[in-house]
């Protein structure tokens, strides 16, 4: 029962960072009115692009896919860093203070930890 919990939540939650990310690759590069792309919105498209398919190889169980959502994750949050102290001219950074980025490491803590559960090994 505990196995199929983890695996539900594994799937709720990487399904939805993965369904947020998508979408917003969708908005950037295949929506219409969308053409002139800055360095900053390559760089986040590529974390964006690697956070879904670790997120998808996660998903299906494969542990190493972990260290790959680490890094991609926390190089879109690196990515937001840029941002916020930069100046660059992005609307997400207005009003927001600094620390409000570290939450976007909040799903994949929880991920890892359906995925490393004690006494088991992956969620086999």
């Amino acid at each position: 029962m505990f196995l199929w919990f983890r695996r539900l939540v594994i799937l709720v939650l990487a399904g939805l960072l993965i369904f947020h990310h998508s979408l917003m690759l969708y908005e950037i590069y295949v929506q219409p009115g969308n053409s002139a792309h800055t360095l900053f919105d390559h760089v986040q498209s590529v974390c964006r692009f690697l956070i879904t398919v670790s997120l998808l190889l996660v998903v299906f169980g494969v542990r190493r896919a972990l260290w790959g959502m680490w890094f991609s994750i926390g190089g879109l949050v690196a990515t937001q860093y840029w941002a916020h102290f930069g100046d660059l001219p992005v609307a997400f950074t207005e009003g927001r203070h600094a620390l409000s980025y570290l939450k976007g490491f909040i799903f994949p803590t929880i991920i890892t930890l359906a995925f490393h559960s004690p006494g088991r090994r992956g969620i086999s």
